[in-house]
């Protein structure tokens, strides 16, 4: 706490102003974080109200001042400057704003019974906006999905040309993923992120049962909070609520994180000037290199790879913050917590915002795609050359390493830069051309026999999967943050 301002004569994180949307950045704000606090203690108060433990009166006053609007940081921190206790220098700023209730925030609490609940709400609605940008890629996808469902394109294993796919089909590989990560949210969302509840220092509800003197049940006033809170809690805690849960979280960041990625890295290759067949959206006065005035870099596919590589790594922290919590508390979690939650989050929130903008301004060459089936997808033909050859007598075995051999031959001339032989050399072939005339090859050669039922794989989960999820998340559709640059 050495100072009060932040200017860039001084480290700032780069999620701090770069890297994250404005919505993200706002609900891992300071201010926005202190609110909830006061908001628990209000609601707190007002579960104790109804015990007799806090006056209409006092509980009026906090109310009076709950709003993000009387959040004083500077206060704060000169307080916490002193005393050493974020949280406790929050209650005493609380409480030197409200003269008649300020003797009454927290009691009864522990620091994670607000702490705790707090990060909870913010997780939550920070995986809700994740959910609508996920939502929008999807919707992204399932444009390129229609138009590019029959568009044959060579398909690459081990980055050497394999057999013809189409591209719509790509698409919804990539599509899928998503699909994964929608599910994984909600399952977040619906079962498994509670708050750790208000149940006092080591989670025994001791303080509360001393308050109440036998005149109601310490879980009654938890209820009535959690109620008041939205959020359900978990029945057994520690000081804290169960740090697996923070690990659950970011491994399904990190999830998203291996969705983007694999995305992102297919692009910078397709981009790549001998494949040629995709580029992300380029603007007209992008610098893409100080020395070489000609590049056109994949930055925004290198950006969602850079930062999903760092999210990929927070999940092992927070397996450590959960696994060495000793007994019911230890505070060697705390400062990681202020780093790897807040920034996996906007790291994601970034990823997922530059995805959209890629796939929706996504740049499709169909010469280069021509290029691609022309120069290595009659090779995918030659299993229909052999099975033709068999069905006519022929032994299927030596056509096999006929066909290797002319394969093998016609591969290294195309690497010689010259033009794929394969069709001539079939022809010319004294047993094969005899067995096959010119129409019969170059109808088993073409690369568009060759995509299977790719199309009809592509429309069906279309219409089985994914338009379902976006008729479910309709009203998301359009809540964009997409970055540009």
């Amino acid at each position: 706490m050495s100072g009060k301002k932040f200017d860039y004569k001084g480290f700032l994180s780069p999620f701090t102003w770069r890297y994250g949307s404005p919505q993200m950045r706002e609900i891992f704000s300071e201010v926005n974080y202190r609110a909830i606090w006061r908001k628990i203690w209000v609601s707190l108060a007002e579960a104790q109200a109804k015990c007799g433990l806090v006056s209409r009166e006092e509980l009026e006053d906090l109310r009076s001042k709950m709003g993000s609007e009387n959040i004083d940081i500077e206060r704060a921190h000169e307080i916490e400057k002193e005393i050493g206790h974020d949280l406790m220098a929050e209650i005493r700023t609380y409480a030197e704003q409200c003269s008649k209730g300020g003797g009454k925030i927290h009691l009864g609490a522990t620091s994670m019974d607000i702490e705790d609940n707090a990060d909870v709400l913010r997780m939550r609605e920070a995986l809700d906006l994740i959910l609508t940008r996920l939502v929008n890629c999807l919707d992204s996808l399932s444009e390129k999905m229609k138009e590019y469902r029959d568009v044959p394109c060579m398909g690459w294993t081990h980055l050497q040309p394999a057999e013809p796919t189409t591209l719509g089909y790509r698409f919804a590989m990539y599509a899928q993923d998503l699909t994964l990560d929608i599910r994984m949210i909600e399952i977040l969302l619906s079962d498994f992120l509670k708050g750790k509840g208000i149940k006092g220092a080591v989670g025994t509800s001791a303080s509360f049962k001393r308050l109440l003197e036998g005149e109601g049940e310490p879980a009654d006033i938890e209820d009535e909070v959690m109620r008041k809170l939205g959020l359900d809690s978990f029945a057994v805690t520690t000081q804290t609520y169960p740090r697996k849960i923070d690990y659950f979280v970011l491994s399904a960041l990190a999830g998203i994180a291996q969705s983007v990625y694999k995305f992102a890295l297919d692009l910078r290759h397709l981009q790549s000037p001998p494949y040629g067949e995709l580029s992300e959206p380029l603007g007209g006065a992008q610098v893409g290199s100080s020395a070489m005035p000609f590049k056109k870099n994949p930055i925004r596919s290198e950006r969602i790879c850079s930062l999903a590589r760092y999210v990929s790594a927070l999940p092992q922290i927070a397996w450590e913050n959960a696994a060495e919590a000793v007994l019911e508390r230890t505070l060697d979690d705390s400062a990681n917590r202020r780093i790897i939650l807040p920034q996996g989050f906007l790291a994601i929130d970034e990823c997922l915002n530059i995805y959209d903008g890629i796939v929706m301004d996504l740049q499709v060459y169909p010469k280069a795609i021509e290029r691609n089936l022309k120069n290595y997808g009659p090779f995918a033909g030659t299993e229909a050359v052999l099975m033709r050859l068999t069905k006519k007598g022929k032994n299927r075995q030596k056509m096999h390493e006929r066909l290797r051999e002319i394969s093998s031959e016609a591969w290294g001339a195309l690497m010689k830069g010259e033009e794929n032989p394969l069709r001539q050399m079939l022809v010319e072939d004294e047993v094969i051309g005899s067995e096959l005339d010119l129409g019969d090859i170059d109808e088993l050669l073409e690369p568009s026999v060759h995509i299977g039922d790719a199309p009809n794989r592509c429309g069906k989960f279309l219409e089985e999967t994914v338009e379902p999820i976006l008729l479910k998340y309709k009203e998301r559709i359009g809540e964009r943050s997409v970055v540009k640059f």
